[in-house]
This record gives C-alpha cells, structure tokens and sequence, in this order.
C-alpha cells in the first residue's frame, strides 16, 4: 500500500492505494466521489474519463499511484465552468442523455472539444467522441449538443471561455481552477499514438545475440534441457528458468536428485505470493485447534469445498478438481464451473489453491489464486492468513473492484472460518455436518450497515 496525495476538484486528498488501483477505483472508492463512472475497465468506452492535469484521461487504465501529485477533476468538479455550464444546458435541450451512464465521460470530452476546437465541423465532432460510447441516444442529441455549443460561442464569444481556450493553446491547462503542480515535473501525459519506427532488423538482432548468449553458457544439450525447464517456469509464477533448468540437470545425473528438485519447485510454487491478477483482497481467521490439526484440514479439498455453501466438486484426483460453486449476492448471481489445483508446502505450511472457470449465466470467466498460510499462535490456537488474487472477464467485470464486494469476500472468509471450526469440533467417525447456509440479503444489508457506520465514524 502507499499514501497517494491528489488535488482533486480543487481539494487536496492523501488515502492508502494499492499499487495496482486504478484512479477511477481511487476516486470512487477512496474518495467517495462516485460521478465517475467504470463501465468496460479496459479504456475502450470512455464512462470513465476525467481530466488529469487538464488533459482527458481514462482512469480505469491510469493507476492512482502514477498520478502523485496531480490535478484531477471529476464531473464534480465542474460547478463554476463556464464551458460545462453550456454543455449541460444542451445536453438537456437537445435530449443528449438517457441513462445518464456514459454522460460523465461525455461531458468531459465534449469541453475538450468545445475547448481545443472552436471551429469544429459536425465531421469533426464526430471524430472526437468516436472514443466515448453510448448505447442509448444513437449519438444524434450528443452531437448536436456539442455543435449547438460551439456555434452560440463563434456567434457570441464568452471571455470566460476564450480564457481558458488561451491557457490551453500556450499550455497552461484549461482546467476550471489554476493548477499548483508538482515543482520540477511536467504535466501527466496520457497515452498517445506513435509510429514504431525500430526496424524489424533490429529485433531480430536481438534474438540473435539472446540466443547467443545463450550458447555461450552452455552446451547444446544443456541449452535444451534449459529450454524444456523454462517452458515449465512460465507456466509455473515464482520458478525461474534457471532453477527449472537446474532441476532439470540434477534429474539426468540421478533419480534421488530429481525427486528433490521436485519437491524443491512444488515447496517454491506453494512459497510463491499469488500471481499478478487484477484485484487481491486479504482476510484471515483464527481457530482453537493445533496448527497440525489445521493443516491436515486444509490440504483436505473435499473437507474445505464442504465448508464453502454454494461449491461441490465433481472429479477429484490428488491436489486437483474440478467442480462449480454458485454465488448470489444482491442483484448479482454467478454458477461458476471449472478446474483447480492445490501447491502445497506441508513443511511451511503454506499452499496456493490456483483455478480458473466459467459463469453458466452471464459467460463471464475468472481466474484466481487463494493463498493461505497456517501459522501456529500456540501450542492449541492458530492463524489462518489468506489472499485471493483474481480477474474477472465479461459482464460481471464491472464488479470486480467494487468496495462492496470486497467486504463480501472478506465476510465469506469469516464465514468459511467458522465452518471449518465447526468440522473440527466433530468427535471422530460422525458424518461431517453440511456448510452453513450463506444467506445473502442478511449479508449484503449487513456489509451496508457496516459501510454506514463507518461512514459517519461508529465502526470499525
């Protein structure tokens, strides 16, 4: 985590931020500014453009940390403009908006147009907003709100307006208040087309000395033991080519030495944090029982898939399985189906339960990593420390950062805690007791509750 400072809409702001949080998660979540919208997460639809220092930035793809220092302005931030004070009177004259989704973003690019392009033709017009999508309006209202604009300011120019249209072009920001920038650094710059102008030559050239490299180092039979084991490593995070091809090498001198590379990789893999994904969530739970007696549990998939409500499995093989488990929460209902398997380091007592399937309802697919450690407090009591690292793709993506379903996670963590300690009260040789059921609106207007209350500053 690191303290990220902004000045946002005017106001200075500092809160914790993930490396990997995106600006638009910052200001909605962090900030509480919600006007900002998150629609496709991968830049394409534009709902999420604000501006950072003056220019129009998608904030789903600009992290929050890249952003130190900066001046954002969300559709907040707009009260005293004189540009946007013409544009949402348009909007509204010309019907420009219906669910009012995309219109944030809209805005937005529209001032920039109005801003950087005074005698913009409806052609012209329809070029800059070809990056903002809308599926309601059939874009007929937006443009003509944008052209009704840019035709009421050549017929009667506005000295506000022309200000901040001078400030652009000698490039001081055309942002509604003066920007206090970082001393010594230049202004964000968002991304911008480029031509590719290293020949292909060069990259082959590359490849050449690479794999020359390469020959230097070893001889051809260890290059291609060291190319089998590196096809192993990047299909394996945390084991590198050169510990894979290593291995590789100690299993043709001998079998006993294969068997502990072996054992080293799998130890490495369980040792390993969880891959890079999109979002992580931490939680954890504690337990009145050994750590042994915690572990033999954990490394059990059958006995933990019992303590999950809503997961069964259908094939189970060793530390593999296959199986589904369906979640509801809210107006958010998912059946997932697919496959996993279990890295474990019983000396550590450390494992990553890694898996990937695919929604039934909405087509949405996921993949994610569950890592926990089992860590003795004393000789009858223990920690359970776990970390989901997780991507979602499709319809149910827009969720996946909400703040909302974070605590869901979390309290789905306590719940499966206590389910497992419920299984391990159980004398020996009773037939394990069902999962507790989940019950999803107590849960999600428990999570509400306890946003409130922390929220006005009586919760934790």
């Amino acid at each position: 985590m690191s303290l990220v400072t902004l000045e946002v809409n005017g106001r200075k702001v500092t809160h914790e931020a993930p490396a990997r949080m995106h600006l638009g998660d910052f200001l909605r979540d962090q900030v509480r500014l919600t006007g900002t919208h998150l629609g496709c997460e991968h830049g394409v639809c534009g709902a999420c453009t604000v501006l950072v220092d003056g220019q129009p930035t998608r904030s789903c793809i600009a992290f929050a940390v890249a952003c130190e220092g900066r001046q954002v302005t969300t559709i907040e931030g707009y009260e005293d403009d004189a540009i946007m004070r013409r544009l949402r009177a348009a909007f509204t004259a010309h019907h420009a908006l219906q669910c009012g989704y995309c219109t944030p973003g809209m805005l937005t690019t529209a001032r920039d147009i109005v801003l950087r392009l005074p005698d913009a033709d409806e052609a012209r017009v329809r070029v800059e907003l070809s990056g903002n999508l809308c599926r309601c309006t059939g874009y007929m209202g937006i443009v003509a709100a944008v052209m009704s604009v840019l035709r009421a300011l050549r017929e009667d120019p506005d000295e506000q307006v022309e200000a901040l249209r001078t400030n652009a072009a000698q490039g001081r920001m055309g942002v509604p208040e003066p920007v206090r920038g970082v001393p010594g650094e230049g202004t964000f710059k968002g991304f911008v087309p480029v031509m590719d102008t290293a020949p292909a030559a060069a990259v082959d050239a590359a490849n050449v000395m690479a794999r020359g490299a390469a020959g230097k180092a070893a001889s051809q039979t260890a290059t291609a033991m060291a190319t089998t084991a590196g096809g192993a490593a990047s299909a394996q995070p945390g084991l590198t080519a050169s510990d894979a091809a290593s291995g590789a090498a100690s299993g043709s001198a001998s079998g006993s030495a294969n068997s502990s590379a072996n054992s080293s990789a799998a130890a490495t893999r369980a040792d390993a944090k969880p891959a890079a994904r999109g979002n992580r969530i931490e939680g954890g739970f504690d337990l009145p029982f050994p750590a042994a007696t915690v572990w033999a549990f954990m490394v059990d998939l059958p006995a933990v898939a019992g303590c999950l409500p809503g997961a069964v499995i259908h094939e189970h093989h060793d530390d593999r399985v296959k199986g589904g488990i369906a979640i509801k929460f809210g107006p958010m209902s998912a059946a997932f189906n697919g496959a996993a398997r279990l890295d474990r380091d019983d000396a550590a007592m450390r494992a990553v339960f890694r898996g990937a399937g695919q929604d039934t309802l909405s087509q949405s697919r996921a993949n994610g990593d569950i890592s926990y450690h089992v860590q003795a407090v004393d000789a009858d009591n223990t920690r359970v420390d776990v970390e989901l690292a997780y991507s979602l793709q499709g319809p149910l993506a827009q969720f996946s950062r909400s703040g909302l379903v974070q605590d869901f996670v979390r309290r789905m963590i306590q719940n499966f805690g206590n389910n497992v300690a419920a299984r391990l009260r159980q004398p020996a040789g009773e037939a394990p007791l069902p999962a507790a059921p989940l019950n999803p609106a107590a849960l999600f207007f428990s999570i509400i509750w306890g946003r409130i209350k922390r929220l006005f500053g009586r919760g934790s």
